[in-house]
This record gives structure tokens, sequence and C-alpha cells, in this order.
């Protein structure tokens, strides 16, 4: 990942209702959730969910399909490990670097 995608990408998730949408696409993974469901969990209109699904898909983070009527959106875990990775790059890899990189080893093996 570039400073560019990172930026784009910690943007979009630089407001509430989008970083309530991504946690909860990622505790819907690997089904994901429909649009309206997303709205509706969160209570946010239904045309207001649409802007923060387009921004948070133009910064890859999360993922949409058409089934029949519905759009399934899913988090775009990919992107979320190399976000991650992007800003731990440079980490000393030593003790130091343990509080920040045992929590992550445990949530992601």
């Amino acid at each position: 990942m570039d400073s560019i995608k990172a930026i784009e990408a910690l943007g979009a998730l630089a407001q509430n209702t989008r970083l309530d949408v991504f946690r909860l696409l990622v505790r819907h993974e690997p089904a994901g959730l429909a649009a309206g469901e997303i709205a509706r969990r969160l209570d946010v209109p239904q045309n207001t969910m649409s802007s923060h699904l387009s921004i948070l898909s133009r910064a890859d983070l999360v993922s949409s399909r058409r089934e029949s009527r519905l759009i399934i959106y899913r988090a775009n875990l990919a992107t979320m490990n190399a976000l991650i990775a992007f800003l731990l790059e440079n980490c000393c890899s030593g003790e130091d670097c343990a509080p920040i990189t045992n929590p992550l080893e445990r949530l992601c093996p």
C-alpha cells in the first residue's frame, strides 16, 4: 500500500458512521449484509448510508455483490491488513513493538 491509498482509507474511516459500518461488516464476515440491513442496524437513512458505502467502496474497504434485488456488502479485510502493515512496516520488531503486534496476532492468526 502506498501513502495515497493509506490516506484515502484512513480518511474514509475518520467518520463515526463509516467506522461503525466497517466494524459491523467485520462482525458479519464472510456472509456480509445487505445495504438496507446495514442502514437499519445503524439507524441511518438509506440514502445517507448509500453515500457512506460509496466512500468506503472507493477506499477499497468494502466490496459489494448483487443478490437478486439486494446489494450485499462485505468488509475488505485484505485492504485493512495492507493498511495495518503499511502503518507498522517501520516497527522495530523488538520488544517495544510487542504491545502493538501481540493483540493483532491473537485476532488474526
